[in-house]
């Protein structure tokens, strides 16, 4: 579907996938559950499964402390061993405070704790990391789609973040491919004729928050599908998320 054509955007979660571990056929696993996926469709997952899939997981006892992270971890009452695997995935630490250590991954991503979450980690002392790079995972997962079932899908891959100046989380997009993460209305004109100059619409997070709603996190419910609405599928990768960051010479918080 065009990006301009609209319509009803429907959105239901796959149900009954397993625990995913290394290695996972995920393509394989959602196209069992969901055989009607169909072209055009986009298939929304959350990082944690992909990032077990890629054996993302670390274990707690494997890691030393370096001499900062025991530092930081003294002034915020944090786990050592937690407070290291953070500094590893971290290109810079913004701020530590309050018990939270906001990061810049290598990735370019700002949030807390680097990414580094044990929330549905696959067992106790374990925690899991984001994709090394989420992008070139979307695009692994889309030509899956396209192997295992013969379906030209979107696929975004998402991350619950906090936000400026706003209680709660809301899931976002790190890795995308197959749709175009933004859709830049700027120097066109509004039905009245005023020229748009900052609208540029992050169709890709939306798209995540979106899915986020229909999902029951803490039953094991990590994939949702999305067909129609104003998404278009590209014939493509297209730009990834990677398009979504912005420069950190134009960041006016951290």
């Amino acid at each position: 579907m065009s990006a301009e054509q609209g319509g009803l955007l429907q959105l239901w979660p796959v149900a009954g996938l397993p625990e995913i571990g290394p290695g996972a056929d995920l393509p394989g696993l959602i196209l069992e559950r969901e055989p009607a996926l169909a072209d055009g469709d986009v298939v929304v997952i959350s990082h944690k499964v992909v990032s077990k899939m890629e054996g993302r997981v670390v274990p707690l006892a494997a890691v030393t402390p370096s001499p900062r992270a025991r530092d930081l971890a003294a002034s915020l009452g944090k786990d050592p061993r937690l407070v290291e695997v953070i500094l590893q995935e971290s290109a810079a630490v913004l701020r530590a405070s309050r018990g939270v250590l906001i990061c810049r991954t290598h990735h370019g991503f700002v949030c807390a704790n680097a990414g580094v979450d044990s929330s549905n980690a696959p067992g106790p002392e374990q925690v899991v990391l984001l994709p090394r790079d989420p992008d070139a995972s979307a695009r692994r997962l889309r030509a899956g789609f396209a192997a295992k079932g013969g379906v030209k899908v979107g696929v975004v891959i998402t991350d619950s973040f906090g936000r400026p100046w706003r209680n709660g989380q809301q899931e976002v997009a790190i890795g995308v491919a197959g749709i175009a993460p933004l859709h830049d209305l700027r120097g066109q004109r509004d039905r009245r004729g005023a020229l748009l100059q900052a609208t540029w619409i992050a169709v890709a997070d939306q798209l995540a928050a979106a899915a986020d709603l229909v999902r029951e996190k803490r039953s094991g419910q990590p994939v949702v599908i999305a067909r129609g609405g104003r998404i278009g599928v590209l014939a493509g990768d297209g730009p990834g998320a990677a398009a979504l960051l912005r420069d950190p010479s134009d960041d006016l918080f951290s």
